[in-house]
């Protein structure tokens, strides 16, 4: 057993964990990174990259199949896709992005990084397989996440499929059913779709895509079920048939049906990979799903020394928080004890969908626990099926709902679905993060015709509705951002 006496431990080789082991060797040369199984990020291998090579795959025929309405026709019969060639672009590309991230990773010290799977044996002791222990002062949980898979499918075996595996495939299949219309599910599934795979989505409790807006759900269902087959809120048992194919007994309300599959790709939601740490050896406090709670802003877990980031944080998934996190604790875990607040940026999250879905700020699920007076909150809204460059592109599909504080007129947050939504949402994020209000984000500049005047009719429809200094009585504690 090899021992090594540490200043910092990083668990975990993801963008969180690297970002950790680059901030904490700014303060000292003796840090230790750790990881189980691959360097090269989630986001790179299996995650943000591949998947929007699939998505420009499928543009690229949607497109092609949808040109007739600007007098321009094709041989439909001509639009054909081979799936060996879809899938290599995707290996291929997504093999260069990985590749990107392991060279920087190759740049750091041989002797610096440890493969294997630690375990806390003590609050700072961390063992590596049979290999490794490692006592450091200092400790950064980075470990990531893993798709959930309910035990009922294992039975599937090898029809079973998470979207890791999605990425593997030499060709397309014919048929996939898809569990889970979140952000995953929902990408996939009309990426699929759209390259002439034969797809149904399933899901429960009628929710769609991470949306909280009752509004914007309504809009993005009907515009979703335009074009895909969704089972929002049904029961189902999936089984395998004589044939070895996939077979979904699904019913919801008073319909009721089959659907054979190639494959069932579960995409319900990923899991923290904080379960095999052995965190029961030491005295950490958790949260419900057994995640060590943090204090968002310094990444510090209950033990002062231990912290945590990314995924295996369980705050917010994304991996431009991965990055800010991983920065925060590896930075206060080189210069503990002196833990300094790191910059924790406005929310905002992209659905690569088509059309679009995104969020900035605080959800309408959200803004109505915080603000309990309706009145004290403004909603303005625009759709886009009227918007002008929107029916100029024949994007004119979704709809977009702005909320701000009544008595301030500060802007707090937005969701939306509808044309360049991954645009409109940064416009949003960086009024948010400069706490701007509602006139204030009128005072800026909106060319035409730009998608951007739906934006600027939703802030206008906002202004409109504002009484501001007329401070509502129960609004007096309302709080700001």
């Amino acid at each position: 057993m090899k021992k090594i006496q540490a200043d910092v431990v990083v668990i975990g080789g993801g963008t969180a964990g690297m970002g950790a082991f680059r901030s904490a060797r700014q303060h000292t040369d003796n840090v230790y990174l750790v990881e189980s199984h691959v360097f090269g990020t989630t986001c790179a291998r299996v995650g943000c990259m591949p998947s929007k090579l699939l998505i420009a795959a499928a543009e690229a025929r949607h497109h092609a199949l949808h040109t007739e309405p600007f007098g321009v026709h094709l041989d439909k019969n001509s639009v054909t896709v081979n799936g060996e060639e879809v899938m290599n672009r995707v290996k291929s590309e997504r093999d260069r992005f990985v590749g990107f991230v392991v060279s920087d990773v190759e740049e750091w010290p041989a002797e610096k990084r440890i493969m294997g799977a630690a375990k806390f044996v003590n609050e700072h002791t961390v063992q590596i397989d049979d290999h490794t222990q490692i006592e450091a002062d200092r400790i950064v949980i980075a470990t990531g996440s893993r798709p959930i898979v309910l035990p009922q499918w294992e039975a599937l075996g090898d029809r079973l499929i998470i979207n890791d595996d999605v990425f593997s495939w030499d060709t397309l299949p014919e048929r996939v059913a898809v569990f889970g219309p979140g952000v995953i599910g929902l990408e996939l599934g009309q990426a699929l779709h759209r390259l002439g795979v034969k797809v149904e989505i399933f899901g429960v409790g009628g929710t769609l895509g991470g949306i909280s807006d009752p509004v914007i759900l309504q809009e993005a269902k009907s515009v979703f079920g335009e074009e895909l087959v969704l089972h929002l809120n049904v029961r189902t048992e999936a089984k395998l048939n004589d044939k070895g194919e996939v077979e979904i007994h699904w019913s919801e309300n008073d319909k009721s049906g089959v659907f054979t599959a190639d494959y069932l790709l579960s995409a319900i939601g990923r899991r923290p990979n904080t379960d095999n740490l052995g965190l029961e050896n030491i005295e950490i406090e958790l949260d419900e799903r057994g995640v060590p709670k943090a204090h968002p802003l310094t990444m510090q877990t209950s033990i002062p020394h231990i912290f945590i980031a990314g995924d295996a944080s369980n705050q917010l998934p994304l991996l431009h928080e991965a990055s800010d996190q991983g920065k925060i604790a590896g930075d206060n875990a080189g210069r503990y004890p002196d833990i300094h607040k790191g910059l924790r940026r406005s929310t905002i999250g992209v659905v690569f969908t088509n059309p679009q879905i995104a969020f900035v700020g605080l959800k309408y699920a959200q803004v109505m626990e915080r603000y309990k007076n309706p009145e004290c909150v403004v909603i303005g809204e625009v759709s886009f099926r009227n918007q002008g460059r929107s029916r100029v592109m024949l994007v004119n599909k979704g709809h977009m709902r702005v909320y701000a504080e009544q008595s301030t007129g500060l802007f707090i947050g937005a969701e939306m679905v509808g044309p360049a939504a991954e645009h409109l949402a940064h416009l949003l994020a960086w009024a948010h993060q400069q706490k701007m209000t509602i006139p204030q984000m009128l005072d800026m500049p909106f060319y035409h015709p730009v998608i951007e005047e739906g934006l600027r009719t939703a802030l206008r429809s906002v202004n409109s509705q504002l009484k501001l200094g007329e401070l509502h009585s129960e609004c007096a504690e309302c709080p700001g951002e």
